[in-house]
C-alpha cells in the first residue's frame, strides 16, 4: 500500500479537487503511522452496461460460425439436465408426433448422446450406414423417420472411452457428413447435462428451439433449470416440456417454467405401456395412435411446431 507525505498528498487533492468525479466514491482516507496516510482505493466508477456490451461483443468475436445443415430447415434439441427422465423417448415421439399432426412435413432424427445412444433401440434399428456417392452416409430409416446415431457405427456392447476431441470429432461428422435430404426438422436427441456436446451444437448450428424434459421432483428440477439457462446463454428459444406422474409431485415443472419465463409445453403421463412399447422399438405414437399417451405426445408436438411459428412469424 502506497504512502504519501503530506506535501505530495495535499497536491493529489488539489488535483482532485478540479475533478472529483476522479475518486468519488473510490476512496477513503485513513490516518497511517507516522506522519503519513494510506489511501486505499476500492472501485472506481465503470460503465457496467457498456462494459457488459463490450464482453457480449468480444464473446460474439469468439463464437464459431453457425453454418445451416444442408437440406435442413429447423432443428429442434431435445434436452435434459440429467439422464433417466424420459428425454430420448420424448425425442422419439416428438418426431412421430410431428408427422402424424402433419403428413406433409418430413422429419429427421438425429442421437447426439454419443457415449450413451438410445435411438437404435428406440427406433428398431440395426446396421451400420451406407454411404453415398459424395462419401456422405445415408441414415438408416424406420417409421418413415431417417435416424443417424453413434450407436449405428459401434458394437452394441462396446463402450465409447473417448476424450472430448474425439467426441467432438464425431459430432460434426454426424451433423455435417450425413445426407439428410429435405427436411422440415431434425429432432437432435442430446445426451444429457450441459457439458461440451450441447454447447458444440448450440454454437456450430442454428437452432429453432430446445424442449427441456423432466420430472417434477426438486432434484430434477435443479438440473432442468441450469438446462434452461444453459441455452439462454447460447440465444436458443427455450420452451419446457415436462414428463410428469404425481409420484413424483405435481406441477413442478409448470411453476419452474413460469418462474423462469419459459412456455410450458406439456405434460407426458409416466404409463407402463410406453416404456413396453419403447422397449420393443415401437414408439406409442405408431403402436397405439389413438391412445391418451399417443395424444399427449401429439399435443406436445402441436405446441412445439406453433410455438416455431411465432417465433418465425
Amino acid at each position: 500500500m502506497p504512502l504519501f507525505t503530506y506535501c505530495r498528498l495535499s497536491h493529489l487533492l488539489k488535483i482532485s479537487s478540479r475533478n472529483a468525479s476522479m475518486f468519488q466514491n473510490a476512496t477513503e482516507i485513513k490516518l497511517g503511522t507516522g506522519c503519513g496516510v494510506h489511501l486505499t482505493c476500492y472501485r472506481g466508477l465503470v460503465d457496467n452496461k457498456g462494459l457488459q456490451d463490450r464482453q457480449k461483443q468480444q464473446m460474439a468475436r469468439s463464437l464459431p460460425k453457425q453454418k445451416p445443415i444442408p437440406g435442413v430447415k429447423q432443428v429442434i434439441v431435445v434436452a435434459s439436465g440429467k439422464g433417466g427422465v424420459g428425454k430420448s423417448t420424448t425425442a422419439v415421439n416428438l418426431a412421430l408426433g410431428i408427422m402424424a399432426v402433419d403428413h406433409s412435413k418430413t422429419v429427421g432424427l438425429l442421437d447426439a448422446d454419443v457415449y450413451g445412444p438410445s435411438i437404435p433401440k428406440l427406433m428398431n434399428l440395426k446396421g451400420n450406414p451406407e454411404l453415398s456417392d459424395d462419401n456422405r452416409m445415408i441414415p438408416l430409416i424406420n417409421y418413415g423417420v431417417p435416424c443417424m446415431s453413434m450407436g449405428f457405427l459401434v458394437e452394441d456392447t462396446s463402450p465409447i472411452v473417448w476424450r472430448g476431441l474425439m467426441v467432438m470429432s464425431a459430432i460434426e461428422r454426424l451433423l455435417r457428413q450425413v445426407q439428410w435430404g429435405a427436411l422440415d426438422y431434425l429432432v437432435v436427441d442430446m445426451p444429457p447435462g450441459t457439458g461440451d456436446v450441447q454447447l458444440s451444437i448450440s454454437q456450430n448450428i442454428p437452432v429453432a428451439g430446445a424442449v427441456i424434459v423432466s420430472t417434477p421432483q426438486d432434484v430434477a428440477l435443479l438440473d432442468a433449470r441450469r438446462g434452461v439457462e444453459m441455452f439462454k446463454k447460447v440465444n436458443v428459444p427455450c420452451p419446457n416440456c415436462n414428463h410428469q406422474t404425481h409420484i413424483f409431485g405435481s406441477d413442478g415443472v409448470r411453476q419452474l417454467a413460469e418462474k423462469i419465463g419459459v412456455k410450458f409445453l406439456g405434460d407426458i403421463p409416466l404409463h407402463l405401456t410406453i416404456r413396453e412399447m419403447s422397449d420393443k422399438g415401437q414408439p406409442i405414437v405408431i403402436s397405439y395412435p389413438d391412445s391418451l399417451e399417443a395424444e399427449a405426445y401429439k399435443k406436445l408436438a402441436s405446441a412445439v411446431i406453433q410455438n416455431l411459428q411465432e417465433l418465425n412469424s
